[in-house]
């Protein structure tokens, strides 16, 4: 034990007297987090959409008016005897809404008068979004011009949990917090490690009498504690500037904090360790540390929408399981019952990258 807090020591040493390494650290993952999170968005506000009035009774100015009202949609005027498409092909609007001739005199006699909106699906998951809104809109404006004298049979009263505000930087914030964590501390460690192979330092390890555990565990355990630094200062980014709180048990949290920590140093030491070159780490790294937990462990999409032929792949990403974790303590409380199995997985791909990376060491010292 003595030889491993000497090792962590040692390479905890390296890092604070490094500026760069010390900044890479604690503050690139602040920024990260504080970025990500708020150019990231679910929600749509001020999307301009022209509208082309053909009755201009007070009842589609009513209408209009709902439109106004939305936070969603900004009115843009559009004459009449120009082309909708010509609204669209200009990039003065996204949306047009037609309505058409006898509109209100249509209402007033009890009769339906279909109004058209034509929606730029160039961005596809806006259009849908956009389209749900005006949805919502013409719903709003039906029930109350109906007053109640055309109630639906079935009525659904949608109440929202977890997040009733829709904060997108409430739902992205965990998210790009576990990214954070799964990049830059096994960057640190694989680069720490593949410099050991690059520069042959690591033959004063090979003649020196620790061991290959040892040695492993001293790098793991000093990027750990790296780790958990960035663990509290992002931390409290999120209990501050996001107004996120533990909604439930913490519990499930620490331990799999704890055991996710680990996962990662290791990750990062099995990498420099199977590649003694920087570079080529870096790459590694960058490939199983940012690429796979951005796209495939449900940060910025559920998993659901992955396609079936690459959703196999998010079994074997460790930052899916963490990101579900994080996002069940700080949104939906569900503790142990909900997350145990996930906090197992974590533990076990952390073993396995700790194995990996041993037997790529054990033959470090040959007994003669």
């Amino acid at each position: 034990m003595r030889r491993i807090v000497a090792q962590a020591r040692k390479e905890l040493t390296q890092v604070v007297r490094d500026w760069r390494t010390l900044a890479l650290a604690l503050v690139l993952p602040v920024v990260l987090l504080t970025l990500l999170s708020v150019a990231l968005s679910l929600t749509v506000n001020e999307l301009p959409i022209v509208v082309q009035d053909f009755d201009g009774s007070s009842a589609s100015n009513k209408f209009i008016d709902a439109f106004r009202a939305s936070i969603t949609f900004d009115v843009v005027a559009w004459p009449v005897n120009k082309s909708a498409d010509d609204a669209l092909a200009s990039s003065a609007a996204r949306a047009v809404l037609i309505i058409p001739p006898h509109f209100g005199r249509d209402l007033a006699r009890g009769i339906n008068s279909p109004v058209q909106i034509l929606m730029d699906a160039s961005d596809a998951n806006t259009a849908k979004l956009v389209s749900g809104y005006a949805t919502q809109v013409t719903a709003a404006y039906n029930q109350q011009t109906a007053a109640g004298t055309q109630a639906a049979p079935v009525q659904a009263a949608i109440r929202l949990w977890y997040n009733p505000g829709l904060s997108s930087k409430k739902f992205y914030g965990p998210g790009v917090f576990v990214l954070g964590l799964s990049m830059f501390p096994p960057l640190l460690a694989a680069l720490a490690m593949a410099k050991e192979g690059e520069q042959k330092t690591i033959l004063q390890v090979y003649v020196s009498s620790i061991s290959a555990r040892e040695f492993l565990l001293g790098k793991i355990l000093a990027f750990m504690a790296v780790a958990l630094a960035e663990v509290v200062v992002m931390s409290a980014v999120l209990f501050t500037y996001f107004g996120l709180a533990f909604a439930g048990d913490p519990t499930p949290f620490i331990v799999a904090t704890l055991l996710y920590v680990f996962c990662v140093a290791s990750f990062g030491t099995m990498v420099g360790a199977r590649i003694p070159n920087q570079a080529a780490a870096l790459q590694a790294v960058a490939l199983g540390g940012f690429l796979l937990v951005f796209l495939l462990s449900g940060l910025i999409f559920p998993i659901q929408n992955i396609p079936v032929e690459l959703r196999w792949i998010s079994n074997l990403v460790w930052g899916r399981y963490y990101i579900e974790i994080v996002r069940d303590a700080l949104l939906q409380g569900g503790g142990w019952p909900a997350v145990w199995y996930k906090v197992l997985i974590i533990g076990v791909i952390g073993a396995i990258f700790y194995t990996l990376a041993w037997r790529g060491m054990r033959k470090m010292q040959v007994k003669v």
